[in-house]
């Protein structure tokens, strides 16, 4: 596909305007830690959150969302559970405020306010840098693949899509490694505007061109309903035989089994927090507790619709005038290519150029927030702390920049050998989650849980996530199993296995080892006030402190928790019934999202700042 010179010059204006703003703010960012990785803590919450939901729309979660979107109609806005997406219902009612309250630059020198110092906590220590970095450069693998495959559909000269991911990857890190947060934060608002734009004006072309009659004619029975039954019951047999194909290959047949796992799934790998990652970063870099938490609610209200009117309007768009072609391709067909195919056929010259600059920009958005998560983890966690802690600021961010173009050089190699987007998706929600859950809800919410259990938690799921999706296909009774039900490999068996190990190695490690001392314990307890099983600790801190209150918001943030995840699920089905004209549903779903919201005023906003005021309250008297 060739692009007009109008749209050529769009795109390259915007790349040269954002390496522009990165250097123009660099000057700040260098002058202390504190500014180049969170920003000095100044920045206000909804710039973070719009900055968050710009590194959360990236183009290969795009191109994802839209393959599936065409196979699973509009039933797909319940796979991405796979992440799992309502995550950030977890860190809106009480996570991004637990985790604000330590205080701390990086989840690694997080441990130090629940481990403390002792050879436990630093082993802790240890695994969760290496986590980090494993774990940034697996997003990092799954950014360099969606780009490259997006750029060599667009893009003029004769290139391969992993040369175009390079080139890309290095005007990217140009003004990533010098800027800074500060740099990521202005430069991903501004990326985040020009998508929603382009995004918003797809989805009404996709309106003014797709009658639903029209739809009708190219979708099965049922492509429209966001509603499921056990069974997916969707029949591309006459219509598109390579999408019945795909979905046997995915295994998600048994649909309402699917989702039910993906739930049972999610809420412990939500219960864990976020992992050390941009989306820490953002909570960490927050001005205070409340603004963290309004920062994550944020997130879900600035992100959804916008995302979601591209996603439909290239699907419907694809779906109605490009089936023949798909269907052409037979079994060559990539789902992952139904987004640049639908762009390059449909978007006008001009609003295409503007499109594809704001899909770099999305790229560009979790490129470099993915690799401004990774230099703290180093500098912040390794260096300072066990090398030079007095060397002078300018020395730590110089070696930042040094951690950063090391992150973006790995992580090119590994992308370049990955073969599509799916393979590291795979991969990042069922291996590297599943190693970091088990240590990672008890951390918050067991006293007993120790610094040993902790690391010897992580190695075990670490360990049992590279080996199982090579060991479950050789068991004879998995086997069966797989070949008698229509089940996800990765969701069904592997994860739970994996979780299951995890947590074997978090016992063992923490029953046969001490507890961590009592300041730690009740340091972290009065400076966090989490709720679950801290009796003991509770205990000895009223000892100390008669009028300290505990947290007695576990019902409340449980009731939240369930009222927010139809929220947000709301969120995304309103768009989807807009631009398919389905109107009466779009009002229900409308009246869905202003009830939800109602009770979410009063349950959650409304205890925000009654809720810091009580905890600083125990920390003054800490004091």
């Amino acid at each position: 596909m060739h692009l007009h010179v109008i749209d050529i010059a769009i795109i390259v204006a915007y790349l040269l305007s954002t390496v522009i703003i990165g250097y123009w703010v660099s000057h700040r960012a260098s002058q202390s830690m504190q500014n180049y990785f969170l920003g000095g803590n100044t920045m206000p919450w909804y710039m973070l959150g719009i900055s968050n939901a710009s590194g959360m729309f990236d183009i290969s979660g795009t191109m994802l969302l839209v393959s599936w979107m065409f196979v699973y109609g509009l039933k797909s806005v319940w796979i991405p559970w796979l992440w799992p997406t309502f995550n950030q219902i977890f860190l809106m009612v009480y996570l991004s405020a637990w985790l604000r309250r330590s205080k701390v630059m990086t989840g690694a020198e997080w441990i130090k306010t629940r481990f403390g110092t002792g050879p436990g906590a630093q082993l802790s220590h240890l695994i969760v840098v290496i986590y980090a970095f494993v774990s940034i450069i697996g997003f990092f693998s799954y950014a360099f693949k969606g780009i490259g495959k997006f750029a060599q559909t667009f893009l003029p000269w004769h290139l391969s899509a992993n040369e175009y991911a390079l080139i890309l990857i290095g005007i990217t890190a140009i003004y990533v490694i010098k800027g800074g947060m500060i740099s990521v934060v202005i430069t991903e608002v501004v990326q985040f505007f020009i998508l929603s734009i382009a995004s918003f004006a797809v989805g009404i072309i996709a309106m003014r061109k797709v009658a639903p009659e029209m739809l009708h004619r190219w979708v099965p029975a049922g492509w429209d309903n966001i509603f499921f039954g056990w069974h997916l019951n969707l029949d591309w047999s006459t219509l598109l035989p390579a999408a019945g194909a795909k979905i046997a290959d995915d295994r998600y047949e048994l649909f309402g089994f699917f989702v039910m796992m993906l739930l049972f799934k999610g809420i412990p790998i939500s219960a864990a927090g976020p992992a050390p990652n941009y989306d820490m970063q953002r909570v960490l870099s927050a001005k205070d507790p409340r603004e963290a938490s309004m920062m994550s609610a944020w997130v879900n209200i600035v992100l959804t619709p916008p995302r979601y009117f591209l996603v439909i309007g290239l699907t419907v768009l694809a779906a109605a005038y490009y089936n023949p072609n798909l269907a052409a391709m037979g079994s060559k067909l990539d789902f992952e290519q139904v987004l640049p195919m639908a762009l390059g056929q449909f978007v006008p010259v001009g609003l295409l150029g503007f499109l594809i600059a704001g899909l770099l920009a999305a790229f560009m958005s979790n490129f470099a927030a993915t690799v401004n998560a990774a230099p703290p983890y180093f500098v912040n966690d390794i260096y300072k702390r066990f090398i030079n802690p007095h060397a002078e600021p300018k020395t730590y961010v110089r070696l930042a920049y040094l951690t950063s173009f090391a992150v973006v050089v790995v992580g090119v190699l590994i992308g370049w050998e990955v073969t599509s987007v799916n393979q590291v998706v795979v991969w990042i929600v069922s291996g590297l989650w599943g190693g970091y859950t088990a240590s990672n809800v008890l951390k918050w919410y067991w006293w007993r849980f120790n610094g040993y259990g902790y690391f010897w938690g992580m190695v075990t799921g670490i360990a049992s996530a590279l080996v199982m999706p090579k060991l479950v296909p050789l068991v004879p009774f998995l086997q069966h199993l797989l070949a008698t039900y229509i089940i996800n490999m990765e969701v069904v068996i592997i994860f739970p296995l994996v979780v299951g190990i995890s947590l074997i190695g978090c016992l063992l490690g923490t029953f046969l080892t001490k507890p961590e001392d009592d300041a730690v314990l009740k340091d972290f307890y009065r400076r966090v006030r989490p709720w679950g099983f801290w009796g003991p600790v509770l205990n000895k801190v009223l000892a100390e402190d008669p009028g300290f209150k505990r947290n007695k918001d576990f019902v409340r943030d449980m009731f939240n928790i369930a009222v927010g995840i139809v929220w947000q699920i709301a969120l995304v089905a309103l768009p989807l019934y807009i631009v398919i004209q389905e109107f009466d549903r779009a009002a229900m779903v409308l009246a869905v999202i202003l009830g939800t919201s109602a009770i979410l005023k009063f349950t959650w906003y409304d205890h925000l700042t009654e809720r810091e005021v009580e905890t600083n309250k125990a920390a003054a008297d800490d004091k």
